[in-house]
């Protein structure tokens, strides 16, 4: 695997929440800039080094509600 994928979303109470696709990685912070950091330091766990991780995307998704 190069590449992983979080999709983030913003948390209820504030902050982000990502989500990993793919594999059982699950962090959350308050700004955008920690969130980086959370997320690397969460994918640095949870894969051994050396298994050639290049790449880790944020897909960023909002939720927007419209009247009918």
């Amino acid at each position: 695997m190069k590449e992983i994928i979080f999709v983030v979303e913003e948390a209820p109470e504030g902050g982000y929440i990502a989500k990993a696709l793919g594999a059982s990685i699950l962090t959350q912070a308050d700004t955008k800039e920690e969130l980086q950091t959370c997320v690397r330091d969460a994918v640095y766990c949870h894969f051994d080094e050396g298994q050639g991780l290049s790449i880790i995307r944020l897909h960023f998704v909002k939720d927007e509600v419209i009247a009918a």
